[in-house]
């Protein structure tokens, strides 16, 4: 049975599956994973979901303030046992839902480009590529997208 929990960054379970995303990472971006780890920090992240399978964490994402209509999406991570199986979009659906609970009209991110997984996921639940924003800008790995939420 698959069941989603909202909680915060202190949860060590969503400190466990980070552990595992940032290690992923750490392979696909190579030489330029230390320029994207300082924007990942995950102390102090309010708005965390987790995704169980049979109680055992398999996914996770994590909302963040980016500006005062707009809610960032960080640190989606599927474990490999999970995978195809529709549990990103479980939580990124749920994340939406959240962000627009409290009252954002959408969501931005950023992924990179060696993520072809991430890329196709966000854009099959409906996001659309942007201009590389903040951080991101000029950089030629990165990929940002935005959603406009349904309130």
């Amino acid at each position: 049975m698959i069941h989603l929990r909202r909680t915060d960054s202190d949860d060590p379970d969503f400190q466990s599956l980070v552990k595992l995303l940032d290690a992923d990472l750490a392979l696909r971006d190579g030489a330029d994973h230390g320029f994207y780890a300082q924007f990942n920090k995950i102390d102090r992240i309010r708005h965390v979901v987790v995704c169980y399978e049979n109680n055992q964490p398999v996914g996770c994402g994590a909302i963040k303030a980016f500006s005062d209509d707009a809610m960032e999406v960080k640190r989606m991570y599927v474990s490999p046992a999970g995978r195809n199986r529709g549990i990103a979009t479980r939580v990124l659906g749920e994340l939406e839902t959240w962000a627009s609970e409290m009252g954002y009209g959408k969501c931005v991110l950023e992924t990179g480009k060696r993520q072809p997984e991430a890329i196709g996921l966000y854009e099959k639940n409906g996001y659309t590529r942007t201009p590389n924003y903040g951080q991101y800008a000029g950089v030629e790995n990165s990929v940002c997208f935005e959603k406009v939420l349904k309130n």
